[in-house]
């Protein structure tokens, strides 16, 4: 393919996406600064009070504190089921394997509404209290598929030789999901965890419908925002970037070790 020498159209294009994209979330973060009790612009000086503000606020604390462990504990749903039935699809033959390998996609084609929905059925009709380990479980669910197409492409490109010669030198499966799948999936196991991650910490629809008495940051911030916005908006939105930010650094790191037969 020809190259293309940057030109200042292409640099203008390139500047415009950038802050398109990049703006509004360096815009929360500045305001989080702003002393004015109003949410948004003129800024009209430099302080810290509104995250003194945000940890004095008992309610917003344990909102961001439910946010974290509904994400990991939908992480630890998710994540385990997507590798076993990326395996699953990988490498046996079974009745319905096709059917099954579109279906695992509904989850996240469906509206959350629907998926919300059909989760709060199930939920009234097995009796089950509605509280922060429902929502894990209907984020969970809705997710799965994450894992699932992340890891079966990388198995798919992959190929089956390691995993036929390990087997014939006497290796169980355990031995070969450790050994063999494990080190060659984990690039792929990494990314989708920062993505089920990421998007557990944004998900509302699920979540709104699936809550008890205990609400993640999403549901509480709405609810604010229905309200009247403060600046506790801005400072908790800055939490979560930050939050992002580091999860997404450590998978970097994490990912960034020498890749099995890499030279």
């Amino acid at each position: 393919m020809k190259s293309v020498a940057p030109t200042p159209v292409i640099w203008s294009l390139a500047g415009g996406v950038m802050l398109f994209l990049y703006l509004p979330i360096l815009l929360i973060v500045v305001l989080s600064f702003n002393s004015s009790p109003r949410v948004g612009l003129p800024f009209q000086g430099f302080t810290f009070d509104w995250y003194t503000a945000l940890l004095d606020n008992r309610q917003m604390m344990k909102a961001i504190w439910n946010s974290v462990y509904v994400a990991f504990g939908t992480v630890a749903i998710g994540v385990p089921l997507g590798v076993m039935g990326a395996i699953a699809l990988d490498r046996f033959h079974f009745p319905g394997k096709e059917t099954f390998r579109r279906l695992v996609l509904l989850p996240v084609v469906l509206p959350g509404v629907i998926t919300g929905v059909s989760l709060l059925n199930f939920y009234v009709w097995g009796g089950v209290k509605l509280s922060l380990f429902t929502i894990m479980m209907g984020q969970g669910t809705a997710l799965i598929c994450i894992t699932v197409t992340e890891v079966f492409a990388r198995l798919q490109q992959l190929g089956r030789s390691q995993y036929e010669a390990a087997h014939d030198l006497g290796a169980n499966e355990w031995e070969i999901f450790w050994r063999v799948t494990m080190p060659n999936i984990r690039t792929a196991l990494i990314g989708s965890t920062m993505i089920v991650l990421s998007l557990s910490l944004d998900e509302i629809a699920v979540t709104y419908l699936l809550t008890g008495r205990d609400n993640t940051l999403p549901m509480v911030l709405w609810s604010i925002l229905r309200r009247e916005a403060t600046p506790l908006v801005n400072v908790a939105g800055t939490v979560m970037i930050l939050l992002t930010l580091v999860l997404v650094t450590i998978g970097l790191r994490l990912s960034r070790g020498r890749q099995p037969g890499s030279h």
